[in-house]
């Protein structure tokens, strides 16, 4: 599937943030994906950033002076916003957004935000009490009312020494929110009318009132699944196990604590169109204690029980089985050879294989924002490289509206077995 970006002019608005030094990936990005990217730097942003290192970069001159002679006769603020089929401001500082949503126009760049009827993607940057603070969180909300929309910030260490919310997102999640909004410009629903069920999380297994078996998952990957395929148009059911992810905007959240809790929803979600089971299910789980053992008393016996296999199970059904079926392995060792064995077990039709060790090629999957993903098919293996986990999400449904775009228009060159 082609880029929503090929051709696109992109004005890049560069603001007084030490986040600016990140603008030549963000432009590196969208000129990768034949995006027509030029720029637009405040007097703030141009002390962390040259407009020379800019303007070298985009391959287009650097808009930064309101008051351009040779400029100004072309009315350049209006010429420049209407020409842009998108407005970015990456980094936004605290105090970009406050000009923006309180409609000041004092410079050139916020004249033309200001003069702009194109869409706008605002990511902010900037320290984490800024971040928090009233003043900033009312004038977002105020933008996002008026329509504007936002890449919220990343946690972690911040230029000033401090840690907490505020740094600029990633550039593949800037660019993937572009894509985003130029889909839904365009009402490309490659997806519309297709229903899909994405489990996600870890089960947690009781052992007593107050112990149960989980593991490391964090639910990132699922639910970013979940978002690029509602994105695309589809209606998504989200199974999901005990994390602390927000839900994607017009996803269906079904919370489940256990294994079998997880296979009854899935079981109710029926019937879908696909089922991607991204889920770090439990293999066991364990008699119930009705009482907490007690440490000092006698070991406790636990006896494993064999927890339903929800993949196998969907993937064999006679009746209401998706027409695709995706299976995640988290794998320690033999990566690919694990994910051919289980791609002919479990009878479904791709299986994603990821390492959950680190690597000096990868992080581990488990509750990190990084995958490095094999996917295994019938076709053969296809080797992804290592991306944020929302840009294995965006890839990943684009590949499934491929498929299904296939059995639109040529039913009989799927092979799902």
């Amino acid at each position: 599937m082609s880029s929503f970006l090929n051709g696109k002019r992109i004005l890049l608005v560069i603001s007084g943030s030490i986040a600016a030094i990140k603008a030549p990936d963000i432009i590196r990005l969208f000129r990768k994906k034949k995006a027509d990217i030029r720029c637009l730097i405040t007097k703030g942003g141009a002390n962390f950033i040259t407009p020379l290192a800019l303007a070298s970069l985009s391959g287009n001159p650097v808009a930064q002076d309101m008051w351009d002679e040779s400029e100004e006769a072309s009315i350049r603020h209006i010429r420049l916003a209407r020409e842009a089929d998108m407005i970015i401001v990456a980094p936004a500082s605290a105090d970009f957004i406050s000009k923006m949503a309180h409609g000041l126009a004092n410079d050139l760049a916020s004249t033309v935000v200001l003069a702009a009827d194109s869409p706008i993607l605002v990511a902010p940057a900037m320290n984490h009490r800024m971040w928090h603070h009233s003043a900033t969180q009312r004038n977002i909300h105020q933008l996002k009312s008026d329509g504007i929309s936002f890449v919220d910030p990343e946690a972690g260490a911040m230029a000033c020494g401090e840690t907490g919310i505020g740094r600029l997102a990633a550039p593949e999640d800037i660019l993937l929110s572009a894509e985003s909004l130029f889909a839904e410009e365009q009402n490309h629903q490659f997806l519309k009318n297709r229903h899909f069920i994405v489990t996600a999380g870890p089960t947690h297994e009781p052992i007593d009132p107050v112990r149960y078996l989980a593991n490391r998952s964090s639910g990132k990957q699922g639910f970013a699944i979940a978002e690029a395929l509602q994105k695309l148009g589809a209606k998504v059911t989200l199974v999901t196990g005990p994390v602390y992810q927000n839900t994607p905007d017009r996803v269906e959240r079904v919370n489940v604590e256990t294994a079998i809790e997880m296979e009854k929803a899935v079981e109710n979600a029926l019937p879908a169109d696909g089922a991607i089971f991204t889920a770090a299910v439990a293999d066991w789980r364990f008699n119930y204690s009705p009482s907490k053992y007690k440490k000092g008393r006698s070991e406790p016996e636990l006896i494993p029980i064999e927890n339903p296999d929800i993949l196998s199970n969907i993937s064999h059904r006679k009746i209401d089985r998706p027409s695709l079926v995706v299976g995640f392995a988290a794998e320690s060792e033999n990566l690919l050879e694990n994910a051919k064995v289980k791609l002919q077990q479990k009878g479904c039709d791709w299986i994603i294989a990821n390492p959950v060790i680190e690597s000096e090629d990868a992080p581990s999957a488990m509750g990190g924002d990084y995958n490095k993903i094999f996917i295994a098919s019938h076709a053969g293996i296809e080797n992804w490289p290592l991306l944020s986990k929302k840009e294995v999400a965006s890839r990943l449904a684009s590949k499934i509206a491929d498929y299904f775009n296939l059995i639109n228009e040529h039913p009989s060159s799927i092979i799902s077995k």
